[in-house]
């Protein structure tokens, strides 16, 4: 078999860990198989590095997200190379690459590139000349401009997916700190259960909702891709009945279950462009605008005043892209002509999802109800086939999380 395993910053937190992380790799090689390693940075070292970019930047032009690339990409060449230097020490022929030496060809969206293509023919080669090769994630190069560039937080989750798909790997092993995919956070519940399967569709809905797992491009490109995803724990013996198994849809887990999980962000933040005078071309002014500058939306809310002359225009994204939302909305202010911009971030949305919900009526009122009777306001709402969200107030989010696990039964 060929297997790739990412190891996760948690997993290679320091050198015990790398050596942890030796011994699973070892596992892999005693069974013949042939294995490609895909790491993260050091736990802490990313978020150290970011604060140094921060601390000398706003990052909120091109020119300084070309800079802050090439910083933070650093944490996982150390990784690698530590991980192929422990594997030497314990007899295996090991070599250590950079996004940019294979290479990982992405486009010139710095902080949050994509993948155009990888050269899996090199990867192969390299597997011929050495036991095992170690390969740093999260990053790549735009060879157009020959910049390094990185994929965003949790980037070496998609690194891992890309490479398996490249080198059609029979398996693509996620070590991560937990032994699955929960039916929600359990250090919100001690009910939360592990799942033996998920569907791509489901966890992908619960990536981009907030959970922790996997990121949420790495889970669109193992369904795309159709590569065998498994979750596991880096700090437990691995066999048959280990982990969470990403499957494609199929009618045995749609018909056995109705809701899969829970999902909780706290990361979101909400902005209302309030009165502006409405006119076709308005919401496109809006939207691109935020295009332009890489903001992703998720809910969308549109509210027209009583005399029709006036809209509202609310809807939420990341915290972590707020400078770059502001920026953008800032730039069509004379055109949009809004009176007022409100921005909240003391916000929580909760999600559920599951494929069982196609062919079942009754979930949105279950969940309504049930956090209605806990006195929890609703404050946005947007649906999927396969998934219900709400914004609340932060204060109630770990409370919702709570009494919907148990409304649902997914501790069963």
């Amino acid at each position: 078999m060929l297997i790739v395993q990412k190891f996760g910053g948690t997993s290679v937190g320091d050198i015990s860990r790398i050596k942890n992380v030796s011994r699973k790799v070892k596992a892999e090689l005693d069974k013949k198989n042939k294995v490609i390693v895909v790491v993260s940075a050091m736990s802490g070292v990313t978020n150290q590095l970011v604060d140094y970019c921060h601390q000398v930047s706003t990052l909120t032009s091109n020119d300084s997200l070309i800079e802050y690339d090439s910083i933070v990409a650093t944490g996982e060449q150390v990784t690698s190379g530590l991980l192929a230097l422990e594997l030497q020490s314990i007899g295996y022929k090991a070599r250590s690459f950079l996004g940019w030496q294979i290479p990982i060809k992405t486009d010139y969206v710095h902080s949050k590139a994509r993948i155009d293509e990888i050269d899996g023919d090199f990867l192969l080669k390299s597997l011929q000349d050495y036991d095992v090769i170690v390969i740093a994630g999260f990053q790549g190069i735009n060879l157009s401009k020959n910049r390094i560039t990185t994929l965003g937080r949790g980037g070496s989750d998609t690194s891992a997916v890309a490479i398996a798909a490249s080198v059609k790997a029979d398996l693509c092993d996620i070590y991560t700190d937990v032994d699955g995919v929960y039916t929600t956070d359990p250090r919100i519940t001690d009910k939360a259960r592990r799942l033996n399967k998920v569907t791509y569709e489901e966890m992908l809905e619960m990536a981009y909702s907030g959970s922790k797992v996997l990121q949420t491009r790495s889970v669109a490109m193992a369904m795309a891709h159709n590569v065998r995803v498994r979750v596991l724990s880096s700090f437990g013996e691995v066999n048959e009945n280990s982990g969470t198994i990403l499957v494609n849809n199929n009618e045995e887990i749609m018909e056995r279950r109705l809701i899969t999980g829970i999902s909780y962000s706290k990361s979101d933040v909400r902005i209302t462009l309030m009165k502006m005078p409405d006119h076709p071309g308005l919401s496109a002014t809006i939207f691109g605008a935020l295009a332009n500058k890489e903001v992703n939306v998720d809910m969308i809310v549109q509210n027209i005043s009583p005399e029709g002359k006036f809209i509202d225009i609310t809807f939420t994204t990341s915290k972590d892209e707020l400078e770059r939302a502001k920026l953008a909305i800032d730039s069509i202010k004379d055109e949009v002509k809004y009176s007022e911009l409100k921005i909240d971030d003391n916000i929580a949305k909760i999600s559920i999802i599951g494929v069982g919900m196609i062919s079942h009526s009754g979930v949105a009122h279950t969940m309504f109800k049930t956090l209605a009777d806990k006195g929890i306001n609703l404050l946005l709402i947007s649906t999927s086939e396969i998934k219900i969200s709400v914004l609340i107030a932060k204060e109630y989010g770990e409370l919702a999380v709570r009494v919907l696990h148990d409304a649902f039964g997914l501790e069963k």
